[in-house]
């Protein structure tokens, strides 16, 4: 069996051998994946319901397509569209889903600790789909399969993540897995886009995107949160572009062969140009693949086990 809670809330949670096991079981979901028929009987039976509260394209998209890959029922809800808008709460509307017969609850929500106060309330496994700022697991679990698949393993990777840290849950997901599976985590960015006390952490901090993606062998770059931010934490766009944004320069100081990624979407021009996007470097559409396979892989291993 597959030794977790009924729930997946972020990779704080995990050990580095659950990790191991997720990215591991995403490598068969894959093969199923690349093939004409991918129709399998892994979920036959079981219900899977998204509860989004935020937009989303890719991670919403990915759980729908993983779960109808693997023959299960799913179902859609978005705030705007349930009776959240006519003032219901969270936990009501999560209990409503859960004695509906529901195994799965894939939830994204604005506030940190949501996906958490759901899981007390439910018999259904909660997946953590994206939390306010704090955690967005399997966006993380598809960047270190990613990076597993290219580069075999974590011992001594170098990884630098760039841009807005403080805001991001994606960069706070990705520091727990990759810090556990034993890889050397560098970021970068604005003083006024890094988190409180982050210099505590197991990482290297630093204020400037070519001191953290010297030498990397990963470069991701997050994308600048608006709608989180109040104004003032950096001039402009223009300006964060100028000074933290990743071209084909500033890509030359990591390695030669350094993998470059990021969550999406990306705003062009501002943390990525468009040559490195669409550089040979970059593995922005395989991460989206890669989703995929690995929200596979937590739904069959979160549902079923071994």
């Amino acid at each position: 069996m597959f030794d977790v809670h009924k729930d997946l809330l972020g990779l704080k949670d995990l050990t580095a051998e659950q990790i191991n096991k997720i990215l591991d079981t995403a490598k068969t979901m894959k093969y199923i994946l690349q093939q004409k028929n991918r129709k399998t009987e892994h979920l036959k039976g079981k219900s899977v319901v998204t509860l989004f509260y935020e937009n989303s394209t890719r991670t919403r998209l990915s759980f729908e397509l993983a779960g109808k890959y693997m023959g299960a029922f799913t179902s859609n809800i978005t705030s705007s569209g349930s009776s959240v808008a006519k003032g219901e709460t969270l936990i009501d509307t999560a209990r409503t889903i859960d004695v509906m017969g529901t195994d799965v609850i894939i939830m994204r929500h604005g506030m940190s600790g949501a996906p958490h106060l759901v899981a007390k309330n439910v018999k259904a496994s909660v997946i953590n789909a994206g939390d306010g700022m704090n955690e967005h697991p399997t966006q993380a679990l598809l960047d270190l399969f990613t990076m597993k698949e290219k580069k075999k393993n974590f011992e001594g990777l170098k990884v630098a993540i760039v841009g807005d840290i403080l805001h991001s849950r994606v960069a706070r997901s990705n520091i727990w897995g990759l810090t556990k599976l034993g890889a050397e985590v560098s970021i970068g960015a604005p003083l006024t886009l890094l988190p409180p006390e982050i210099e505590k952490s197991n990482i290297n901090v630093y204020s400037s995107v070519q001191e953290a993606v010297l030498d990397a062998d990963v470069v991701m770059g997050l994308r600048i949160q608006t709608e989180r931010q109040k104004s003032g934490l950096f001039p402009s766009t223009g300006e964060y572009a100028r000074f933290f944004g990743i071209d084909p320069k500033r890509l030359t100081l990591a390695k030669p062969d350094a993998l470059l990624l990021h969550p999406g979407p990306v705003n062009r021009g501002v943390e990525l140009s468009s040559a490195v996007v669409d550089g040979n470097s970059s593995l922005i559409d395989e991460q989206v693949t890669n989703g995929v396979a690995i929200r596979m892989a937590v739904l069959y291993l979160y549902t079923k086990g071994e």
